[in-house]
């Protein structure tokens, strides 16, 4: 990110911080928070009991259920998923476009470089991932909700311009329009959709998915619907999976409900002929959820309690000052440093700025569960300095108060 971009993006921050203030400290919201807090907690200590559960619940439900135990098994299960469907289909493998919704899990297992070494053409639906996708460098996202927020209209514009061969004014609308009748030209010719969940309630068999645009309502009506999400995202009943959908979109967007709240709770069917159940009326024929380990197994708890609302970046010191690259993948600020570690390791989370935090508290502190990133930072650095990863100046001090009493 360049300065114009990080200065961009702390603009949109801050109006952002104006909406979700007055919301967040509501009594209806914080009574919500409460409970989510709790949902969260306990979901994440009973999880092994909820996976187990939630398989059950999908097999009831005819939706087929997949452990991943990592990015690369999920990728596997992915690809045979879509090569059955293929080759059931007689599909032209020269034109496969894959519609996808915006997806954190999914950029974590590499999805768009999976889809590129196959030649399938991914297609972005949400419009803020297709301006990036279009983007083409440097295109990773600053924000869950809003992965553009570092670009102006004006850059936006020359993106679309240059990658659509178009020549429109930087107006909002006009871009708007561009790219939704260009994705929906696009996926006429899909029949394949993936897509990330924000909350699973185990007990009903239930995925929720909660967007603004109406996108994932296109992704989900495919013929193939394929769901990654990880496993922290269990709770035990819909009315769970439907709080946390709520809070998250207070602290996200400042609004206190999203446009669409999609539940996913089978294939499309209907038994209105003769009481005979007939599947694939106007939705997907057939729903595949992949539930992605990949470290969560073995994280902190407390990692595992964030609902993916972004807040914690946007009153960050650090973020404000060095955008995504104080991060990893998707994964944005210190609580995506803290996961990485689990992610893929120590390297990764040194690499992604552990010991860049200030430790100061301000994610904690705006985070609707309070997850105490700075606390598990802390802990970290100090599993990682046993483990001889640490900065070189840090040692350089160290062993001048050892050597000479002194820092210098």
């Amino acid at each position: 990110m360049n300065n114009d971009e990080i200065k961009s993006m702390r603009k949109v921050f801050n109006n952002l911080k104006d909406k979700i203030g007055p919301l967040a400290n509501s009594p209806e919201v914080k009574k919500l928070q409460e409970r989510v807090i709790d949902i969260r907690r306990n979901a994440i200590v009973n999880n092994k009991e909820l996976i187990s559960t939630v398989q059950e619940s999908f097999k009831s439900n005819d939706i087929d259920c997949f452990l991943a135990n990592d990015e690369l098994d999920a990728q596997n299960i992915i690809l045979d998923i879509i090569s059955k469907e293929i080759s059931e289909n007689n599909y032209d493998l020269d034109n496969i476009k894959i519609a996808k919704s915006k997806s954190n899990t999914l950029r974590e297992i590499g999805i768009h470089e999976l889809f590129a070494a196959k030649n399938y053409e991914i297609i972005e639906t949400d419009l803020g991932d297709r301006i990036l996708q279009l983007k083409k460098e440097d295109n990773n996202p600053v924000h869950p909700t809003g992965p553009a927020s570092h670009l102006t209209v004006y850059d936006i514009a020359d993106i679309i311009n240059e990658s659509m061969n178009l020549n429109l004014p930087p107006e909002p609308r006009h871009i708007m329009e561009a790219v939704r009748e260009d994705v929906l030209n696009l996926l006429s010719e899909s029949n394949i959709g993936i897509s990330g969940a924000n909350s699973i309630a185990a007990n009903d068999g239930s995925l929720v998915l909660i967007h603004n645009e109406g996108n994932i309502s296109i992704v989900s009506s495919k013929k193939l619907h394929i769901i990654v999400a990880g496993i922290d995202k269990l709770v035990p009943d819909l009315e769970d999976a439907i709080s946390i959908a709520k809070l998250e979109t207070v602290y996200a967007t400042g609004k206190a409900t999203t446009s669409y709240m999609n539940v996913i709770s089978g294939p499309s069917k209907t038994a209105d002929i003769e009481k005979k159940l007939l599947k694939n009326m106007y939705g997907a024929e057939k729903v595949v959820v992949i539930l992605l380990d990949n470290g969560r197994s073995e994280a902190i708890n407390e990692c595992l309690w964030c609902i993916g609302c972004g807040n914690c970046i946007v009153s960050c010191p650090v973020y404000s000052i060095l955008g995504n690259e104080f991060g990893y993948s998707s994964y944005l600020g210190g609580r995506g440093v803290a996961m990485s570690k689990f992610l893929k390791g120590d390297k990764t989370s040194f690499d992604s700025g552990i010991y860049k935090c200030t430790l100061c508290g301000n994610c904690t502190k705006n985070c609707p569960v309070l997850t105490p990133t700075n606390e598990i930072i802390e802990s970290i650095r100090s599993d990682l300095n046993d483990n001889g990863i640490y900065m070189n100046e840090h040692k350089n001090i160290k062993d001048n108060i050892e050597n000479n009493n002194s820092p210098y």
